[in-house]
């Protein structure tokens, strides 16, 4: 009898909806340790259709002084790897949308590779986003065990990333593709520049064969929209954090702007 193998939740998405898709990212264990779950239920029942759990990280260089900051104050939390296992663990209980882990490779290694993805097998993870793995190096040394655990490795490319690594990275992607905006840190910007539009006009005409999500900059519905012009939607980051920060009343703001991102307010 042959084994039925599960379709990966994001592939499965991007089969049922073609545009107007809406990642949010989040540094787990921040603003207080314990919200991790609590984020997560409110962000699926405001509407978000991916959600990106951050590891935090203690050098996090890529990413602009909001998520730089969430991070310290996570890891000052006490968050760790060990910890975000435990408080994912059952989520697929009430979590039905795809979840991915996303952060440095360092802390992967240190955890243990195979140790990881057989973690995130077991709680529901279905990618990782980590911006550091070279694509030759996951290929040739990662790709397998990814594979074995059903893991999708989700790639970036950025206004800088030649054409023909565009292609090596569309052929060899899964899931989607991470489309940075700017070759700046992560940071919520007010609007679209002419240049990033240009960027991503440019990278439509390639007809790449996997989706597109573009990330950093995204903070409202209208730079959401602007997106969606050009990929199948948008990854909201910095924004959100700052929203996690000044929160009174988390699990009503989130769902507020989640909606106000896809509706507009």
């Amino acid at each position: 009898m042959s084994e039925i193998i599960e379709a990966n939740r994001i592939d499965t998405l991007f089969t049922e909806k073609a545009d107007h898709i809406l990642s949010m990212y989040f540094t787990a264990g921040y603003p207080s340790l314990g919200d991790t779950r609590k984020i997560m239920k409110a962000l699926q029942e405001g509407g978000a259709d991916v959600i990106e759990v951050g590891i935090p990280f203690s050098d996090p260089v890529a990413d602009g002084p909001t998520i730089q900051k969430s991070n310290q104050q996570a890891l000052e939390n006490g968050m760790n790897m060990k910890l975000l296992f435990e408080q994912l663990e059952g989520m697929r209980s009430e979590i039905d949308i795809p979840v991915l882990l996303m952060g440095y490779f360092n802390p992967v290694m240190q955890y243990g590779l195979e140790r990881f993805c057989a973690r995130c097998q077991e709680i529901g993870i279905d990618g990782l986003i980590l911006p550091d793995l070279p694509v030759y190096e996951y290929r040739k040394f990662y790709k397998e065990t990814f594979t074995k655990y059903g893991l999708h490795n989700i790639y970036l490319i950025t206004p800088q990333t030649s054409e023909e690594r565009i292609r090596e990275i569309d052929e060899h992607t899964e899931g989607f593709i991470y489309m940075v905006s700017s070759a700046s840190t992560t940071g919520a910007k007010g609007a679209v520049s002419e240049v990033q539009e240009a960027y991503f006009a440019r990278i439509q005409m390639l007809r790449l064969k996997n989706p597109r999500l573009i990330g950093f900059g995204i903070s409202n519905n209208e730079t959401f929209e602007r997106a969606c012009r050009y990929a199948s939607g948008a990854i909201i980051g910095s924004a959100f954090i700052d929203l996690l920060e000044k929160s009174d009343n988390m699990e009503k703001d989130i769902k507020q702007f989640v909606k106000g991102i896809k509706q507009g307010k």
